[in-house]
């Protein structure tokens, strides 16, 4: 399973919006800039996160980016549903897709379990988190472990 560079890189804009100004927010270049990540293809992100409801402007156009809401109150599984329709980690358990074996085929539980730790794990990961985790590391300090 491999995750989009959209979802990627949204995580990361989101993070560096997360990190900005409250009141005067992040502009959209300085994303791009601090991130590595193109002008053209940040257009797509942030009108992603936009439609998502994740992120909007301070004062409307030609301003800064700021978060909805509180970091600590966005999860990963929001960010990546800005993106992709779902987590689906092989193609038999999308709704889209009807499996001649799935009554049969002991293996689909498996899938399916592996499936629901994965989005599990994605809502209980905060973005409050992931930028506590990152101070951490530009700080040099160790990440408590367990």
């Amino acid at each position: 399973m491999k995750f989009s560079t959209k979802t990627r890189y949204g995580l990361r804009a989101m993070m560096e919006i997360a990190n900005s100004d409250q009141k005067t927010g992040i502009f959209q270049k300085d994303i791009a800039a601090n991130q590595d990540i193109s002008l053209k293809y940040l257009d797509h992100i942030i009108h992603a996160l936009k439609v998502a409801g994740l992120i909007t402007n301070v004062r409307g156009k030609k301003s800064g980016y700021i978060l909805t809401k509180s970091p600590s109150k966005i999860t990963v599984f929001d960010i990546h549903s800005a993106f992709e329709p779902g987590i689906c980690v092989i193609d038999c358990l999308s709704r889209n897709i009807k499996c001649e074996r799935e009554n049969i085929c002991a293996a689909k539980g498996f899938w399916g379990k592996l499936n629901n730790q994965i989005v599990t794990y994605f809502k209980t990961v905060t973005l409050k988190e992931l930028i506590n985790e990152q101070t951490n590391l530009d700080d040099g300090s160790p990440i408590p472990c367990c």
